[in-house]
């Protein structure tokens, strides 16, 4: 497998921060943010708030955190938006607990803290794994979901090359992208990279395929977003557009792995796709 492969599958499931993270980096405890905590089914979950709106709740990548996910969206998307950024089990300013990590379970959390929040409904933007996370909400908690951005995720397996499993078997904490290793080590109250990639790697392997069936009943408009260079192959946003009943779908040209909204971790510095981006889900959203 290929370097830029092996970095993509970290960016995308693991937040596999290398050995270079240290012990000095675990001892340390994590600089004031300037976000919130809330009490969430036995988790001290993070969250940001900005901007004043109609609610819009931005779910990050695996391996990820609100900012590396959405920093460069963020700015624009508060200008119409009550932007809601929670941080998921284990990732972030978010502490892990002992119970395993899914996608079910996450989507829970993350309805969970807008119902603490008195938010009854909401636009919802995942982006990689927190696509995945967005689409369960979807399907699990109906009422909740308005509106629904979806980048560079999937439903099923087939959604990535074979190659893609094969180094997710043997995923190490190695692959991280130093962006997201870097933020990691910032942020994290407890790292432990170990226990990390074995809950990611269990939760990949794990997760089962949406049923056509699943997709069919979420009744949300839907914006699909990915990159022509992605990780999720083009073939599989396409077929999740001609599946979900009210979809869209936006192709950005030589695009990696969340380039065109600007993540972290594949941003290209003075590329315009990240403005562009953002004035597609602003028109998606207002519309009527």
């Amino acid at each position: 497998m290929s370097n830029e492969i092996r970095s993509i599958v970290a960016a995308l499931a693991l937040a596999s921060v290398c050995g270079c993270m240290a012990h000095a980096a675990t001892a340390q405890s994590a600089p004031q943010a300037p976000g919130s905590y809330a009490s969430i089914n036995g988790l001290h979950m993070y969250y940001e708030v900005h901007g004043a709106g109609r609610p819009l709740v931005l779910i990050h990548g695996g391996g990820s955190t609100a900012q590396t996910s959405f920093g460069a969206l963020i700015p624009s998307l508060a200008k119409h938006h009550r932007v809601i950024a929670p941080e998921e089990q284990g990732h972030g300013h978010t502490a892990d607990i002992d119970r395993p990590f899914s996608f079910e379970q996450m989507a829970d959390d993350t309805a969970s803290l807008l119902d603490q929040l008195g938010v009854q409904e909401a636009d919802v933007f995942g982006f990689s794994n927190g696509g995945r996370v967005a689409l369960v909400m979807a399907i699990r908690h109906p009422k909740l979901v308005r509106r629904l951005v979806i980048a560079s995720s999937y439903s099923k397996h087939d959604a990535f090359a074979p190659e893609f499993w094969k180094g997710m078997e043997h995923a190490s904490p190695d692959s991280m992208p130093a962006t997201l290793r870097d933020a990691y080590a910032a942020s994290s109250p407890k790292p432990d990279l170990a226990r990390f990639v074995a809950k990611t790697k269990a939760m990949m392997l794990s997760t089962r395929d949406l049923a056509p069936e699943e997709l069919r009943a979420i009744q949300a408009p839907t914006l699909l977003m990915i990159g022509d260079s992605d990780v999720v192959r083009p073939e599989h946003a396409l077929e999740l557009f001609r599946t979900l009943p009210h979809a869209q779908l936006a192709v950005f040209p030589g695009a990696a792995h969340g380039a065109y909204m600007g993540a972290a971790e594949s941003a290209k510095r003075g590329s315009q796709q990240p403005e562009m981006a953002a004035a597609m889900i602003e028109e998606f959203l207002s519309a009527p």
